[in-house]
């Protein structure tokens, strides 16, 4: 399956932003997804993830804030970010991987699938 990460961009403090992650190749039905993002500096940490068929994951520095969310007629995942900080400041990344269990989608390695990050920049 290939990845497609989009929506990035620069926002104030306080805005939103959507990025989305389509796949193709394969349905994202089969797939359990993840968002990461990597600051300058900083080494890759878990945002956001759903296991399929519905449980979602959130990174501590980011629950209340932002939402993943899956759209199967468009096969494409979403993470609606709102409150956004500066320090959200990243790439962010989505991954894909068909086997993966609750415990493990805050792990990078255990995804088999990524696609190129979108960066996002906030403004103080």
């Amino acid at each position: 399956v290939q990845l497609q990460a989009s929506g990035g961009g620069l926002v104030q403090a306080g805005g939103s932003l959507r990025l989305s992650c389509v796949a193709s190749g394969r349905t994202f039905r089969d797939y359990s997804t993840g968002w990461f993002r990597q600051a300058p500096g900083k080494e890759r940490e878990f945002v956001a993830g759903l296991r399929r068929p519905g449980s979602t994951r959130y990174a501590d520095s980011v629950k209340g804030r932002f939402t993943i969310s899956i759209d199967n007629a468009k096969n494409t995942v979403y993470l609606q970010m709102d409150s956004l900080k500066p320090e959200d400041t990243a790439i962010y990344s989505c991954a894909a991987d068909s086997r993966l269990i609750y415990s493990n989608l805050p792990v990078p390695s255990a995804y088999a699938y990524w696609g190129p990050g979108t960066l996002v920049t906030v403004s103080s």
